[in-house]
């Protein structure tokens, strides 16, 4: 079960990233919060930030599937872990990207 665990983990924190930032896009939008924040709108800072949150945690679970710790004892599940921990991090960039990159609500 842990093996499938380390294999799943990075895609299964993308879908919660993913899901949460659109969520929290869809509140701002709904409720049309305003503001500023650092010369920012709090807006774009809350996406921006649940953006960069995003980003860390896919590279926290690339570096800790590389740690001895966690590693599994088949080959086969380190490689597969790892591989699908940067697509994790891939996907979360480029599915991530728009909130960071267009305007907040149309």
């Amino acid at each position: 079960m842990m093996d499938l665990l380390r294999i799943l983990i990075a895609p299964l924190v993308w879908l919660a990233a993913f899901s949460a930032i659109y969520a929290l896009h869809g509140v701002i939008c709904g409720f049309g919060i305003a503001g500023s924040l650092f010369g920012l709108s709090l807006a774009r800072g809350l996406l921006v930030a649940a953006f960069a949150l995003a980003i860390m945690a896919q590279v926290a679970l690339l570096w800790l599937l590389a740690q001895a710790r966690f590693r599994s004892d088949a080959q086969f599940v380190n490689v597969t872990a790892r591989a699908t921990a940067w697509v994790g991090l891939v996907a979360t960039l480029w599915t991530l990207s728009p909130i960071v990159l267009t305007s907040a609500c149309i």
